[in-house]
Protein backbone atom coordinates (compact mmCIF):
# COMPACT_ATOMS: atom_id res chain seq x y z
CA UNK A 1 0.00 0.00 0.00
CA UNK A 2 1.13 3.82 -0.97
CA UNK A 3 2.13 5.66 2.21
CA UNK A 4 -1.04 7.43 2.99
CA UNK A 5 0.94 11.25 3.36
CA UNK A 6 2.44 13.17 0.34
CA UNK A 7 4.35 16.63 1.50
CA UNK A 8 3.16 19.52 -1.11
CA UNK A 9 7.16 19.58 -2.27
CA UNK A 10 6.78 16.34 -3.20
CA UNK A 11 3.46 16.71 -4.92
CA UNK A 12 4.51 19.53 -7.47
CA UNK A 13 6.76 16.62 -9.31
CA UNK A 14 4.37 14.23 -9.08
CA UNK A 15 1.43 16.10 -10.75
CA UNK A 16 3.55 15.91 -13.92
CA UNK A 17 2.87 12.74 -14.47
CA UNK A 18 -0.22 12.07 -16.47
CA UNK A 19 -1.28 9.07 -14.20
CA UNK A 20 -1.78 11.34 -11.71
CA UNK A 21 -4.88 12.97 -10.16
CA UNK A 22 -5.47 15.63 -7.36
CA UNK A 23 -9.04 15.30 -6.34
CA UNK A 24 -10.48 18.57 -3.77
CA UNK A 25 -12.54 16.40 -1.33
CA UNK A 26 -13.32 19.28 1.18
CA UNK A 27 -16.46 18.87 3.29
CA UNK A 28 -18.19 20.92 6.06
CA UNK A 29 -17.29 20.35 9.51
CA UNK A 30 -19.84 21.20 12.13
CA UNK A 31 -20.00 24.66 12.66
CA UNK A 32 -18.34 25.89 9.43
CA UNK A 33 -20.33 28.14 6.43
CA UNK A 34 -18.05 28.49 3.78
CA UNK A 35 -19.47 26.67 0.36
CA UNK A 36 -16.92 24.30 -0.91
CA UNK A 37 -18.29 24.39 -4.48
CA UNK A 38 -17.50 27.90 -4.51
CA UNK A 39 -13.97 27.82 -2.70
CA UNK A 40 -13.12 24.98 -5.12
CA UNK A 41 -13.76 27.10 -8.43
CA UNK A 42 -12.23 29.98 -6.55
CA UNK A 43 -8.93 28.29 -6.20
CA UNK A 44 -7.67 24.60 -6.45
CA UNK A 45 -4.66 22.79 -7.77
CA UNK A 46 -4.25 23.17 -11.55
CA UNK A 47 -6.17 19.86 -13.27
CA UNK A 48 -7.82 18.76 -9.79
CA UNK A 49 -11.45 17.23 -9.81
CA UNK A 50 -14.12 17.50 -7.10
CA UNK A 51 -14.40 14.68 -4.93
CA UNK A 52 -17.91 15.92 -3.08
CA UNK A 53 -18.12 13.32 0.03
CA UNK A 54 -22.15 13.89 -0.02
CA UNK A 55 -22.48 12.28 -3.26
CA UNK A 56 -20.47 9.72 -2.94
CA UNK A 57 -22.28 8.74 0.22
CA UNK A 58 -25.43 6.47 0.67
CA UNK A 59 -28.67 8.03 -0.45
CA UNK A 60 -31.22 5.97 1.06
CA UNK A 61 -30.40 6.61 4.73
CA UNK A 62 -30.66 9.09 7.18
CA UNK A 63 -27.28 9.02 8.62
CA UNK A 64 -24.66 11.77 7.14
CA UNK A 65 -22.50 10.98 4.45
CA UNK A 66 -22.88 7.17 4.85
CA UNK A 67 -20.29 4.91 2.56
CA UNK A 68 -22.03 4.07 -0.28
CA UNK A 69 -22.55 0.60 -2.20
CA UNK A 70 -20.03 -0.15 -4.00
CA UNK A 71 -21.72 0.12 -7.45
CA UNK A 72 -22.87 3.80 -6.43
CA UNK A 73 -19.20 4.50 -5.71
CA UNK A 74 -18.20 3.15 -8.89
CA UNK A 75 -19.77 4.62 -11.11
CA UNK A 76 -19.39 8.21 -9.53
CA UNK A 77 -15.39 7.48 -9.46
CA UNK A 78 -16.09 6.64 -13.37
CA UNK A 79 -17.77 9.88 -13.96
CA UNK A 80 -14.89 11.60 -12.59
CA UNK A 81 -12.53 9.69 -15.28
CA UNK A 82 -10.95 7.85 -12.68
CA UNK A 83 -9.62 4.12 -12.68
CA UNK A 84 -8.36 1.90 -9.61
CA UNK A 85 -4.68 1.65 -11.26
CA UNK A 86 -4.34 5.63 -11.04
CA UNK A 87 -2.47 7.69 -7.94
CA UNK A 88 -4.37 9.67 -6.40
CA UNK A 89 -3.75 12.54 -4.11
CA UNK A 90 -6.74 13.91 -2.28
CA UNK A 91 -6.79 17.63 -0.33
CA UNK A 92 -9.12 20.19 1.43
CA UNK A 93 -9.02 23.44 1.64
CA UNK A 94 -7.93 23.25 5.23
CA UNK A 95 -10.09 20.76 8.02
CA UNK A 96 -7.84 17.91 7.27
CA UNK A 97 -10.94 15.67 7.96
CA UNK A 98 -12.99 16.05 4.36
CA UNK A 99 -9.78 14.55 2.62
CA UNK A 100 -8.58 11.70 5.63
CA UNK A 101 -12.43 10.89 5.06
CA UNK A 102 -11.81 10.60 0.88
CA UNK A 103 -8.63 8.34 1.74
CA UNK A 104 -10.43 6.16 3.62
CA UNK A 105 -13.33 5.25 1.17
CA UNK A 106 -10.88 4.82 -1.43
CA UNK A 107 -9.05 2.34 0.69
CA UNK A 108 -12.81 0.77 1.83
CA UNK A 109 -13.53 0.16 -1.91
CA UNK A 110 -9.72 -0.81 -2.93
CA UNK A 111 -7.95 1.90 -4.10
CA UNK A 112 -4.46 1.30 -3.38
CA UNK A 113 -2.46 4.81 -4.89
CA UNK A 114 -4.67 7.00 -2.95
CA UNK A 115 -2.79 9.72 -0.43
CA UNK A 116 -3.58 12.36 1.35
CA UNK A 117 -1.95 16.32 1.06
CA UNK A 118 -0.19 16.77 4.47
CA UNK A 119 -1.66 20.23 5.52
CA UNK A 120 -4.25 20.58 2.63
CA UNK A 121 -4.54 23.30 0.19
CA UNK A 122 -3.29 25.75 2.80
CA UNK A 123 0.23 23.60 2.53
CA UNK A 124 0.42 23.89 -1.22
CA UNK A 125 0.11 27.36 -1.40
CA UNK A 126 2.71 27.44 1.74
CA UNK A 127 4.81 25.81 -0.54
CA UNK A 128 4.63 27.92 -3.53
CA UNK A 129 2.30 25.89 -5.65
CA UNK A 130 -0.18 27.43 -8.43
CA UNK A 131 -3.54 27.88 -7.99
CA UNK A 132 -6.68 27.62 -10.97
CA UNK A 133 -9.77 28.59 -10.59
CA UNK A 134 -13.04 29.09 -12.63
CA UNK A 135 -14.61 26.02 -15.24
CA UNK A 136 -12.85 22.74 -14.95
CA UNK A 137 -12.19 21.28 -18.02
CA UNK A 138 -14.33 18.59 -19.43
CA UNK A 139 -13.18 14.77 -17.85
CA UNK A 140 -13.49 11.83 -20.05
CA UNK A 141 -15.22 8.85 -18.11
CA UNK A 142 -13.67 5.92 -17.27
CA UNK A 143 -15.06 2.30 -15.69
CA UNK A 144 -14.10 2.25 -12.17
CA UNK A 145 -13.33 -1.26 -11.13
CA UNK A 146 -13.98 -0.95 -6.86
CA UNK A 147 -12.73 -3.98 -4.70
CA UNK A 148 -14.27 -3.72 -1.01
CA UNK A 149 -12.25 -3.96 1.80
CA UNK A 150 -14.89 -5.19 4.61
CA UNK A 151 -11.95 -4.71 7.27
CA UNK A 152 -12.14 -1.19 7.13
CA UNK A 153 -15.63 -0.73 7.52
CA UNK A 154 -17.36 -1.84 11.24
CA UNK A 155 -21.13 -1.38 11.97
CA UNK A 156 -23.67 -1.11 14.59
CA UNK A 157 -23.94 -4.62 15.03
CA UNK A 158 -20.11 -5.00 15.34
CA UNK A 159 -19.56 -1.97 17.98
CA UNK A 160 -22.86 -3.25 20.10
CA UNK A 161 -20.78 -6.69 20.14
CA UNK A 162 -17.66 -4.78 20.82
CA UNK A 163 -19.01 -2.86 24.25
CA UNK A 164 -20.98 -5.61 25.39
CA UNK A 165 -17.93 -8.61 25.06
CA UNK A 166 -14.87 -7.01 24.49
CA UNK A 167 -12.23 -8.48 22.57
CA UNK A 168 -9.03 -6.45 23.01
CA UNK A 169 -10.01 -4.27 19.98
CA UNK A 170 -9.37 -0.43 21.16
CA UNK A 171 -12.00 1.92 20.50
CA UNK A 172 -11.23 5.43 19.76
CA UNK A 173 -13.77 8.32 19.70
CA UNK A 174 -12.10 11.67 17.55
CA UNK A 175 -15.02 14.00 19.27
CA UNK A 176 -13.84 16.41 21.60
CA UNK A 177 -13.09 16.08 25.17
CA UNK A 178 -16.83 17.26 26.34
CA UNK A 179 -18.78 15.48 23.79
CA UNK A 180 -17.09 12.40 24.97
CA UNK A 181 -17.62 12.84 29.14
CA UNK A 182 -21.00 14.20 28.37
CA UNK A 183 -20.17 17.62 29.41
CA UNK A 184 -20.65 19.54 26.26
CA UNK A 185 -24.28 19.55 24.05
CA UNK A 186 -23.79 17.68 20.31
CA UNK A 187 -23.77 19.58 17.45
CA UNK A 188 -26.77 17.22 16.03
CA UNK A 189 -30.29 18.21 18.08
CA UNK A 190 -31.90 15.55 19.84
CA UNK A 191 -28.25 13.25 20.49
CA UNK A 192 -27.09 13.11 23.65
CA UNK A 193 -23.50 13.21 24.25
CA UNK A 194 -21.35 11.01 26.04
CA UNK A 195 -19.40 7.63 24.77
CA UNK A 196 -19.43 4.10 24.06
CA UNK A 197 -18.90 1.60 26.94
CA UNK A 198 -14.50 0.96 27.11
CA UNK A 199 -13.83 3.63 24.20
CA UNK A 200 -11.09 6.19 24.60
CA UNK A 201 -11.00 9.87 24.07
CA UNK A 202 -8.53 10.88 21.30
CA UNK A 203 -9.37 14.19 19.87
CA UNK A 204 -8.77 14.38 16.49
CA UNK A 205 -6.68 18.02 16.95
CA UNK A 206 -4.27 16.37 19.17
CA UNK A 207 -2.70 14.28 16.06
CA UNK A 208 -2.40 17.52 14.04
CA UNK A 209 0.24 20.44 14.74
CA UNK A 210 -0.94 24.21 14.53
CA UNK A 211 -0.46 24.35 10.78
CA UNK A 212 -3.02 21.36 10.08
CA UNK A 213 0.23 18.78 9.54
CA UNK A 214 -0.03 15.46 10.97
CA UNK A 215 2.61 14.71 13.72
CA UNK A 216 5.25 12.88 13.53
CA UNK A 217 5.06 8.75 13.46
CA UNK A 218 6.94 8.56 16.88
CA UNK A 219 4.65 11.27 18.17
CA UNK A 220 1.70 9.75 16.47
CA UNK A 221 2.22 6.47 17.86
CA UNK A 222 3.75 7.90 21.37
CA UNK A 223 -0.14 9.65 21.25
CA UNK A 224 -2.03 6.65 20.65
CA UNK A 225 0.14 4.75 23.11
CA UNK A 226 -2.01 6.68 26.42
CA UNK A 227 -5.13 5.12 24.95
CA UNK A 228 -3.57 2.01 25.43
CA UNK A 229 -3.12 1.40 21.46
CA UNK A 230 -0.18 -0.67 20.35
CA UNK A 231 1.49 -2.17 17.50
CA UNK A 232 -0.63 -4.98 16.53
CA UNK A 233 -3.75 -3.70 18.48
CA UNK A 234 -6.99 -3.91 16.26
CA UNK A 235 -8.43 0.23 16.47
CA UNK A 236 -11.46 1.68 15.78
CA UNK A 237 -12.23 4.76 15.02
CA UNK A 238 -15.52 7.05 15.97
CA UNK A 239 -16.42 10.40 15.51
CA UNK A 240 -19.67 12.27 15.18
CA UNK A 241 -20.42 11.24 11.47
CA UNK A 242 -17.59 9.63 10.48
CA UNK A 243 -15.21 12.69 9.08
CA UNK A 244 -12.80 13.46 11.72
CA UNK A 245 -12.65 9.22 12.41
CA UNK A 246 -10.80 9.08 9.40
CA UNK A 247 -7.98 10.94 10.94
CA UNK A 248 -7.68 8.61 13.21
CA UNK A 249 -7.43 5.75 10.66
CA UNK A 250 -5.26 7.67 8.67
CA UNK A 251 -3.02 8.71 11.97
CA UNK A 252 -3.14 4.89 12.94
CA UNK A 253 -1.62 4.31 9.57
CA UNK A 254 1.10 6.68 9.64
CA UNK A 255 2.61 5.70 13.05
CA UNK A 256 2.97 1.69 12.12
CA UNK A 257 -0.89 0.82 14.28
CA UNK A 258 -3.74 -1.46 13.51
CA UNK A 259 -5.35 -3.43 12.22
CA UNK A 260 -7.54 -0.11 12.08
CA UNK A 261 -11.19 0.60 11.17
CA UNK A 262 -13.95 3.08 11.18
CA UNK A 263 -17.58 3.11 12.60
CA UNK A 264 -18.98 4.42 10.09
CA UNK A 265 -22.27 5.45 11.70
CA UNK A 266 -20.05 6.95 14.48
CA UNK A 267 -21.99 8.82 17.39
CA UNK A 268 -24.72 10.34 15.05
CA UNK A 269 -26.07 6.52 14.66
CA UNK A 270 -24.97 5.28 18.35
CA UNK A 271 -26.89 8.08 20.58
CA UNK A 272 -30.21 7.38 17.97
CA UNK A 273 -30.38 3.72 18.61
CA UNK A 274 -32.62 2.70 21.34
CA UNK A 275 -30.62 0.86 23.98
CA UNK A 276 -27.99 1.45 22.94
CA UNK A 277 -25.81 2.15 26.02
CA UNK A 278 -24.39 5.33 26.63
CA UNK A 279 -21.71 6.40 29.40
CA UNK A 280 -20.72 9.65 30.82
CA UNK A 281 -18.28 9.25 33.16
CA UNK A 282 -15.48 11.81 33.30
CA UNK A 283 -13.08 8.70 34.73
CA UNK A 284 -12.75 6.53 32.11
CA UNK A 285 -11.27 9.32 29.98
CA UNK A 286 -7.34 8.12 29.35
Amino acid sequence: MTVPLIRASDLHSLLKKKDVVALDATALLPGETTDPEVRFATARIPGARRFDIERFSDPDTSLPHMAPAAGRFARLAGELGLTREQAIVVYDQGNIASSCRAWWLFRLFGHDRVQVLDGGLPAWREAGGDVESGATSPITATTYTPRLTVSYLRGLGDMLSLCAVPDGTVILDARSKGRFEGTAPEPRAGLSSGHMPGSRNLPFGELLDPTRHFLSPERLGARFAKTGAKPGTPLVAGCGSGMTASVLVVAATVAGLGPVSLYDGSWAEWAATAGAPIETDAETTP
